[in-house]
């Protein structure tokens, strides 16, 4: 597959000429299912975590990239799948679980797009609900804005988050809110302690 060519053929010279900073690398290392969440600020975001993480991610892109034949071998190789950005799209939520339930690891932008600020934006609701619906601890990762502006990634690596506990005391008219609300706050989170560690 073109993903596996790229990642360890590749990869380790782009790795070389980047040189990306990973604090919290061993929280990568996760077994079986799981869900990495990340703020999304360059069109790079994808690639750089598919090169640091040990375990290769499956992620979904906008469909549009699809619609050509040469687009969908392209994309479909890099272990990508299409979304309809514009509505709720269920297919590519299944698909998600799909990915999950084979023990494999999914990632995903939980602010839907590229943000156009340094700021992170409203999270959207599909990462919550394939981490309530799979079981899936999330790992969340925060990806430096200078990322967008220079050729080093810096970014920071949160521990797993178990959902499983705010499944049982949350109101189910309100579960998916509440676990997005935790989402958006651990990324903030790792946010704050970046800032400290990396400019500090």
């Amino acid at each position: 597959m073109l993903y596996l060519l790229i990642k360890w053929l590749i990869g380790p010279i782009i790795l070389l000429v980047t040189r990306p900073i990973v604090y919290g690398r061993q929280n990568l290392r996760v077994k079986g299912k799981a869900i990495f969440i990340a703020n999304h600020r360059s069109m790079w975001d994808p690639l750089i975590l598919a090169l640091v993480s040990p375990r290769n991610i499956h992620f979904m892109a906008k469909k549009e990239l699809f619609e050509s034949k040469l687009g969908n071998f392209f994309f479909r190789s890099l272990y990508a799948f299409p979304v309809n950005r514009r509505n709720v799209d269920l297919q590519s939520l299944k698909n998600a679980l799909k990915v999950l339930d084979k023990g494999d690891v999914f990632g995903i932008f939980p602010e839907g797009k590229r943000a156009v600020t340094d700021s992170l934006d409203e999270f959207e609701k599909g990462a919550a609900f394939l981490a309530i619906r799979s079981g899936a601890p999330v790992i969340p990762i925060y990806i430096h804005p200078d990322t967008s502006r220079q050729v080093r990634p810096v970014m920071l690596v949160g521990k797993p988050i178990d959902v499983s506990s705010i499944v049982a005391t949350a109101n189910k008219s309100s579960l998916i809110e509440v676990v997005t609300d935790e989402l958006a706050d651990s990324i903030d989170a790792l946010r704050i302690e970046l800032e400290e560690l990396y400019c500090g």
